[in-house]
């Protein structure tokens, strides 16, 4: 780890182009966290980092966070920026659209899901481990739907449930990180849209609507554990 003695936080989000990503990148520039954004689609992420950078430092490193040489783009990035503070793993793939049931699952799918989903998360965590400044978060963005049996849902959830024990274990593991897993809730945003294709999503809450939460486990002194974005108050955490 290296020292966190600089003047400004750094946190590298991945699937900032859009929604959750998005909403909590803007929100950290607001106060004045430097940032580095990731995600796949390069015209999106560039409008993202041009918004961003009317409040901060940010660079955008576009690609796939399952290719390796992506993850390496993304640690010159966070040595540039001399380490991080935290790394916020948001990016993530739903799967077919609409859902199939797990017999009707196609395995190569499957596996693409598994791969970006849990196994990118901490291919990049590895990656970074000596670009984190002391007492760095990790943030891991999971799902109810790794905790609950919803039908169709067995591709992704599988998925997230990984992700919540693999955030568990190495929390465990290295008690120096705060590691945080965290069910942001549903949002209305393009995925939970693709989950549900031809339905209105409009009742759902907006992504901004779980910020706040995920503030707290970046500014706060939580221990490590799993949460529920929308259920945290940032004044709970000692956080204005």
């Amino acid at each position: 780890m290296v020292s966190s003695n600089s003047a400004n936080k750094a946190a590298l989000i991945t699937g900032a182009s859009r929604g959750l990503g998005l909403a909590l990148a803007r929100e950290l520039a607001r106060r004045g966290w430097q940032l580095i954004i990731d995600a796949r689609g390069s015209d999106a992420l560039e409008r993202a980092r041009a918004e961003l950078a009317r409040l901060t430092q940010v660079a955008a490193v576009a690609g796939d966070i399952a290719d390796a040489e992506h993850r390496a783009a993304l640690r010159r990035a966070a040595r540039t920026l001399g380490g991080l503070d935290a790394v916020v793993n948001n990016a993530s793939i739903l799967g077919p659209s609409p859902q199939p049931n797990l017999l009707d699952y196609p395995l190569d799918v499957l596996e693409q899901v598994l791969r970006v989903n849990i196994v990118a998360p901490l291919a990049l965590v590895q990656d970074l481990r000596g670009e984190l400044r002391d007492g760095a978060r990790i943030v891991n963005i999971t799902s109810d739907a790794g905790v609950e049996p919803y039908p169709g849902w067995g591709g992704y959830g599988a998925s997230k449930a990984a992700l919540e024990q693999l955030s568990a274990i190495l929390a465990a593991e290295n008690p120096a990180l705060r590691v945080y897993w965290v069910d942001p809730g549903d949002m209305r945003t393009q995925m939970q849209q693709e989950a549900y294709p031809g339905e209105d999503i409009g009742d759902r809450p907006l992504p901004e609507e779980s910020v706040p939460g995920l503030l707290a486990l970046l500014e706060g002194n939580l221990k490590s554990g799993r949460y529920q974005a929308r259920k945290l108050k940032p004044a709970e955490a000692g956080i204005l």
